[in-house]
């Protein structure tokens, strides 16, 4: 059973039952229905067009949930006779889709929200942990956003801002090597800068580039990961990262600086150095400057406390990290590499310890556990 073709051929599918009536929430599940069925049967008997086959199968189980559901018997007039089966077409609707999540009805948290479970195919708890809510809270923000377009016509696309939140969330989580959506985001946001001439949808496109392009390095053979200082930059894909950088200052050119193109500029920073030492932190503390001032983000805050620790030495970037809450996510292990920088091994050791148990992933747990079995083996 190929999963990456389920995957794949999901928003295409969910856009095709949209577009003949379905409602989003029905379609949702009927497709669903769909995915499940096509595990069962695909292996013993693989269909010749797999995409018409789940849009087949799909809208028979709405037309089955419509017909069975007394509620809903005021729409039987838009579902009375089954489309006959069919090529399914080749069309893309993937971005259109991103749009029509974005309903005008939704606040953009619930819009993002909604979007990323129902077409990005993240879970619950990425998109809980993207948010920095518990999972049980971002599962109601879904389940109302569900019941808010329930019956709504999806004729009234979402405006650009709330799609760029979500193409950048879906890009984080195929970077964090969780799900491999990174390249997806990629394309997705090359389609949308096509057609739209904004300086925030080329930001993002010349930050996911930038970020792209040091995938390779970012783990070992073993699957550890690599930190940006030790990576090998004979490895960060050129073509990328020059590409990247010309986007980005087209972008910056226009002076309507955005969160994504101040993003990109500190990427862009990192790309620049030949080696980690000749970094110009300097510059990129005052990019977080700009980016918090733009969005008074405390991950943003987080990041600007590591980098004001690079530019003016660990103890500044400790008294700026002691401004923040400490339950923000890798707050520790921030603390730990400024401890560690700062001479303190024993307390940097035990905070990397700490900071594993709390790891999102089983990479970075891996990484934080051998930080602190390094540091205590040198002491």
């Amino acid at each position: 059973m190929n999963e990456v073709l389920l995957r794949n051929l999901t928003p295409s599918v969910l856009a095709i039952l949209v577009r003949r009536g379905a409602d989003f929430a029905a379609a949702e599940d009927a497709v669903q229905d769909a995915l499940v069925e096509a595990v069962r049967v695909w292996p013993a008997h693989p269909p010749r067009d797999p995409k018409g086959w789940l849009v087949t199968v799909a809208w028979r189980r709405f037309l089955d949930t419509v017909r069975a559901d007394a509620a809903r018997r005021r729409r039987e007039d838009l579902v009375n006779e089954e489309p006959a089966p069919g090529p399914a077409p080749a069309a893309d609707d993937t971005l259109r889709l991103y749009f029509l999540c974005a309903h005008p009805s939704l606040t953009p948290s619930s819009a993002v929200a909604l979007t990323l479970r129902a077409v990005g195919g993240l879970t619950t708890r990425q998109i809980a942990r993207a948010y920095l809510v518990p999972e049980a809270t971002m599962a109601q923000r879904i389940s109302r956003a569900k019941r808010t377009v329930s019956g709504l016509r999806f004729d009234q696309p979402g405006d650009v801002a709330t799609v760029l939140r979500v193409l950048y969330l879906v890009f984080n989580e195929g970077y964090s090597g969780d799900v491999d959506l990174a390249a997806e985001a990629i394309r997705l946001t090359r389609q949308l800068a096509a057609v739209i001439d904004h300086p925030e949808v080329a930001g993002l496109l010349a930050l996911m580039l930038l970020h792209h392009a040091r995938r390779a390095a970012r783990t070992a053979p073993d699957g550890s990961l690599v930190p940006l200082a030790e990576q090998d930059r004979g490895r960060w894909d050129t073509a990328s990262i020059a590409e990247g950088v010309a986007i980005l200052q087209a972008a910056l050119a226009r002076d309507r600086l955005g969160e994504f193109q101040a993003q990109a500029a500190i990427a862009a920073l990192h790309a620049d150095a030949p080696t980690a030492e000749e970094t110009d932190w300097v510059q990129i503390v005052e990019w977080y400057d700009e980016l918090a001032h733009l969005t008074d983000s405390p991950i943003v805050r987080l990041n600007r406390a590591v980098a004001v620790g690079e530019a003016d030495g660990p103890r500044a970037g400790l008294a700026a990290l002691a401004a923040l809450d400490a339950s923000l996510p890798r707050h520790t292990a921030v603390a730990a590499y400024l401890h560690e920088r700062d001479g303190d091994l024993a307390t940097a050791a035990r905070l990397y310890a700490e900071a594993a148990q709390k790891a999102p992933n089983l990479a970075e747990r891996d990484h934080l556990t051998r930080q602190a079995a390094r540091l205590n083996a040198r002491r």
